[in-house]
């Protein structure tokens, strides 16, 4: 299995999605409010896709 690095967009919607996570656990963001850990988790398997497929 070789690994590349992911694109920068790839590499952006994976961090957007993890700071969501953060700020939805302190402020209390509506849509993201109970939700955290699925936005963290899908935030990793975003980033995790873009480092094994290749040109992500």
């Amino acid at each position: 299995m070789n690994l590349s690095a992911p694109t920068t967009p790839i590499f952006i919607i994976s961090v957007v999605l993890a700071i969501l996570a953060v700020l939805g656990s302190v402020t209390g963001i509506p849509i993201v409010s109970g939700n955290e850990l699925w936005f963290a988790l899908i935030a990793y398997l975003v980033l995790f896709v873009g480092n094994i497929a290749t040109g992500l």
